[in-house]
């Protein structure tokens, strides 16, 4: 879900003797070639983690996925999450066991102002990257339909496609607006930052800004297509019982009488991940000059996210494919 972004980067330290803030910037440059893999046959071991916090059920590590040349993300640099904002006392021990340097909020600056701060342990690094696509506000489309309790006004604003085509125009903004480039290349940057890693990287739900956010980062790396997908997708088995509560509550409360009329909102859809490589195609023709040309960057970034991220291409090989079986938790 998507609030107005403000053309800022910043950077909050928490630590135990408060908070203070960083104005942070970006650089730009050019890309080498990237292939990904085909998936491989054979058992493998499960990859995309649950991170086991109560607070944020879509919080996952995504090591595990192997690369075009063979090697493997390693497990606990990258991760993704639904916000931190609503974690438990409990779920600190366990994300502070993370050992994170980093957090990317991608939240907005009002979204942070409604639904607070992130929690997390002493001594992590929260940077701010605040987007919003304006004609693609989805929390105002929720907001719409249940503030209209007629039934066939809300099928007007959302069925007969509506609200998947509102969705798929929300990824190719992803793709082609000036400042979303900016702030997923910003963030591919601190990952590729020696200093950055471990890094947690979420959105609200950690289903659209943040699954565009690993689908750049999986393909950059070499991940095939299809693991890319699967990964978005997990979202959906993650988020479920929240999504079927949310649902529920609104026909209880009777909000709606079609409250499945939010799912294409709710849900992670292939066709949206589509929408969003498709329009990397047609505007830049292929990733390779998206990532030189829409995201300004360029080899040194690249390498600094191998190297950060990946296995070393001497260590044994071992772990999932890219076609691995995701893990049910």
């Amino acid at each position: 879900m998507q609030y107005r972004a403000r053309l800022c980067h910043v950077t909050v330290r928490i630590c135990n003797g408060g908070a203070h803030m960083v104005d942070q910037h970006t650089e730009s440059g050019g890309f080498p070639s990237v292939r990904n893999a085909s998936p491989e046959a054979g058992g493998t071991p499960l990859v995309g983690r649950s991170l086991g916090l109560r607070g944020a059920l879509n919080a996952r590590d995504l090591g595990g996925y192997r690369t075009a040349d063979g090697r493997i993300l390693r497990p606990g640099v990258a991760l993704r999450s639904d916000g931190l904002n609503r974690v438990t006392a409990e779920d600190l021990g366990p994300l502070g066991a993370l050992g994170l340097r980093s957090v990317v909020d991608l939240r907005s600056m009002a979204e942070v102002r409604e639904t607070g701060l992130d929690h997390l342990p002493a001594g992590v690094t929260l940077h701010h990257l605040p987007l919003l696509a304006p004609d693609f506000d989805i929390v105002l489309l929720v907001r719409d339909a249940l503030a209209d309790h007629d039934p066939e006004r809300q099928r007007a604003l959302l069925g007969d496609g509506r609200a998947a085509a509102r969705m798929a125009g929300l990824y190719r903004w992803f793709v082609t607006d000036r400042v979303a480039r900016e702030r997923f290349a910003a963030l591919l940057r601190l990952l590729a930052d020696p200093q950055g890693p471990p890094l947690l990287f979420h959105c609200s739900a950690g289903k659209d800004r943040t699954g565009w956010a690993a689908a750049l980062l999986l393909t950059a790396l070499g991940v095939d297509r299809e693991t890319v997908l699967a990964d978005y997708l997990l979202t959906n088995e993650r988020s479920a019982p929240v999504v079927r509560r949310v649902l529920d509550d609104f026909g209880a409360r009777g909000l709606m009488r079609e409250p499945e009329l939010l799912l294409p909102v709710f849900h992670a859809d292939g066709g949206y991940l589509d929408a969003a490589f498709a329009e990397v195609a047609a505007g830049w023709g292929g990733f390779d000059a998206y990532w030189r040309d829409g995201l300004g960057l360029d080899g040194e970034v690249l390498a600094g996210l191998r190297a950060n991220l990946l296995d070393d291409p001497g260590a044994e090989r071992g772990g999932p494919a890219p076609g691995g079986r995701l893990s049910p938790r």
